[in-house]
């Protein structure tokens, strides 16, 4: 178990990619975090400017500049906020500047050489490093985060997906056949570089399946799930910038009721401090609502049963810059280090918002 840093010097963090969403988001929350100190953010294209220059959120916060990776210095904490493929590339040169190393790409999150080249198309460029990173998931590997020093942080869909439906394999409440996960995404988890799909014009306003099959995310899904049930996953780009919310279909065995997927949800989650279930009887908030959790490290789960088919209807809904990337890898970093694993992650949200 590794021993605590509370009350010990700021561990110094040095951002590689900072002026993306995913490294401005983790920029954010590392400067309200006691036991973190940011020293240095790279960007290739926004080097020599001041970094409220992109994220104007922060003006106030931070005096730094960006700077070029080329120039990067050592640190505690190495934060890989890259485009996928560029970490891997590089990762010798990564590992000579810092102890700990977290990735916020895709590029360590999935064991098998062989399943990453066949969800991305291509070779892992430094396949021997794999068995090195442990997946960002704090719900699932928090024993094996507690001594890592190498972190792969889960992807977005993928985190709504896993944390709806973990209880319910772990416990045998699901019936092993085809699950079905739906996710209605918004406009961030595409990135900050523009393309003719993120123009205003098209986007504004318009509910786009944008990969109906073969989302990479599954095999992350498929990794990381028990029981090895089919999973297939569809993808719908939203009007809205932040958030997800998956609906997930799958059918319960005969004789099993909505108190057995109460049940699961309450063993399984009882004491994870970033877990709500969010199934009420009155109002208009009965069911998770990603626009309840922007800015939150929260997952929100909810679900309805139909007795007559056997069928339940999984929803989980989290803000997919936070939960889904930078404020799980906060989560695991104070796990990593000892520190209380809520540290620098109590924003409650906004309502209205």
């Amino acid at each position: 178990m590794a021993s605590s840093d509370q009350g010990s010097k700021q561990l110094s963090v040095a951002i590689v990619g900072g002026s993306g969403y995913a490294g401005g988001e983790f920029l954010r929350l590392a400067l309200g975090h006691p036991h973190l100190k940011v020293t240095q953010v790279t960007s290739e294209r926004s080097a020599g400017q001041p970094v409220a220059l992109v994220h104007p959120n922060l003006r106030g916060r931070t005096n730094l500049k960006f700077r070029k990776a080329a120039e990067l210095e050592e640190a505690d904490i190495i934060v890989l906020a890259l485009p996928h493929g560029s970490a891997a590339g590089r990762i010798t040169e990564f590992e000579g500047k810092g102890r700990v190393i977290v990735d916020l790409s895709a590029d360590f999150r999935l064991k098998d050489p062989e399943v990453f080249r066949q969800a991305y198309g291509e070779a892992h460029p430094a396949p021997d490093t794999l068995g090195n990173w442990v997946y960002g998931n704090p719900e699932l590997h928090r024993e094996e985060l507690r001594t890592a020093t190498r972190i792969a942080c889960a992807g977005c869909f993928a985190t709504s997906v896993i944390l709806a439906l973990y209880p319910l394999l772990k416990l045998g409440v699901l019936l092993p056949k085809d699950i079905i996960a739906t996710g209605l995404v918004g406009s961030s988890a595409a990135g900050a570089s523009s393309s003719d799909a993120s123009h205003h014009p098209e986007r504004a306003g318009s509910l786009r399946v944008y990969k109906p099959v073969g989302h990479r995310h599954t095999a992350e899904v498929q990794q990381e799930l028990p029981g090895h049930f089919p999973i297939h996953l569809t993808a719908i780009s939203t009007p809205r910038v932040r958030g997800i919310l998956s609906t997930i279909q799958a059918w319960i065995p005969d004789g099993y009721s909505d108190r057995d997927v109460w049940s699961a949800y309450r063993e399984v989650y009882a004491a994870e401090p970033f877990i709500r279930i969010v199934k009420v009887a009155r109002g208009i908030h009965r069911y998770p609502d990603p626009m309840l959790l922007d800015g939150t490290n929260y997952c929100d789960l909810g679900f309805e049963m139909d007795m007559d088919s056997g069928r339940v209807v999984l929803m989980s809904a989290i803000d997919n810059l936070v939960k889904g990337t930078a404020g799980h890898a906060i989560q695991c970093l104070n796990i990593a280090h000892g520190w209380e694993e809520t540290t620098g992650l109590e924003f409650a949200g906004l309502h209205p918002a």
